[in-house]
């Protein structure tokens, strides 16, 4: 071997090596790690409060927190608000540890009818709901619906499939996603432990449900860009989708989630009726309680979970 490779060797092993280091002191491990999202600051106070953190690191701006909780190891985040955010963080999460499940928690706007402020649902599929094409209003007054469209429109809005792409390994393929299922497993665990977290039924400053909170296990839950409250629309999200809970972030989660071959499960307390309470809407008394009442089943299902 010339002195030239030898020389051009070496500097490709220095080069490695530097690299390596400069991973592991961005704390970039690749111990495998379930990854706890939270799409507010309240929710992952609650998980930083009662994990063991070794490391912090800073990833795309959001601060990651390294280390146990609930007996398995962990990466702690905030997505942010937004179907953007929450995907963005997401695969940041995924492109740089070694994550072999993802864990995802917050508040959400309650959708089922049977279903009230401070229940915590825990879907078994979820969809992007408002991925719509607008469509145009034609001279009759009516909607030039597609021929082949199968949910119903919301006027001009009417919601389509939406297409994952790299799917099973396959590049530039795209399946075409109605539903993305929360993996199996980990809701057989959260159904385990449903009836066993006592939820809040009333704030710290002494205002009370009515009746005290439950966990449903099962269903169906969306997300989308767009905070909603408006009980017509709420009731058509109820009626077309059968949802039990939407909010902003979750079907992000899970679509990039499946496009990653990775296990998911999410979480959501009701923190309002998405417009179809009385008065005003109610996040703004109840978001401390919901959040919290995510937080104890999810807790309670880490516990649980092997």
């Amino acid at each position: 071997m010339s002195k030239r490779l030898v020389s051009l060797f070496v500097v490709l092993v220095v080069m490695v090596a530097l690299a390596g280091s400069a991973a592991a002191s961005n704390g970039f491990d690749q111990a495998p790690r379930i990854a706890v999202i939270s799409a507010f600051g309240a929710e992952l106070e609650a998980f930083k409060a009662q994990a063991v953190i070794n490391k912090t690191v800073v990833l795309n701006g959001r601060t990651v927190y390294i280390g146990t909780l609930a007996g398995h190891k962990v990466v702690l985040t905030l997505s942010g608000v937004s179907m953007v955010n929450a995907a963005m963080t997401t695969q940041a999460v995924l492109d740089h540890f070694n994550v072999t499940a993802i864990v995802f928690t917050g508040i959400a706007g309650g959708v089922n009818p049977d279903l009230d402020i401070g229940d915590v649902v825990v879907p078994s599929q979820w969809s992007e709901y408002q991925e719509n094409r607008f469509v145009r209003l034609l001279p009759d007054g009516s909607f030039a619906v597609p021929s082949n469209q199968v949910l119903p429109c919301y006027g001009m809005m009417c919601p389509q499939t939406v297409g994952a792409t790299s799917v099973n390994g396959i590049p530039d393929r795209q399946t075409r996603y109605t539903w993305f299922p929360v993996d199996p497993n980990m809701l057989a665990v959260a159904q385990s432990v449903a009836g066993s977290v006592t939820l809040d039924q009333c704030t710290p400053a002494g205002v009370c449900l009515s009746e005290p909170p439950i966990v449903k296990v099962g269903g169906n839950g969306v997300a989308g860009p767009t905070f909603v409250d408006n009980a017509e629309y709420r009731e058509y999200t109820y009626s077309t989708w059968t949802a039990d809970a939407l909010d902003m972030e979750s079907s992000a989660v899970a679509h990039v989630a499946v496009t990653n071959g990775v296990p998911f499960i999410v979480f959501r307390s009701l923190s309002d009726l998405a417009g179809g309470g009385p008065g005003q809407n109610e996040i703004g008394t109840f978001f401390a309680l919901a959040a919290n009442n995510s937080a104890r089943v999810m807790l309670a299902f880490l516990e649980a979970l092997p």
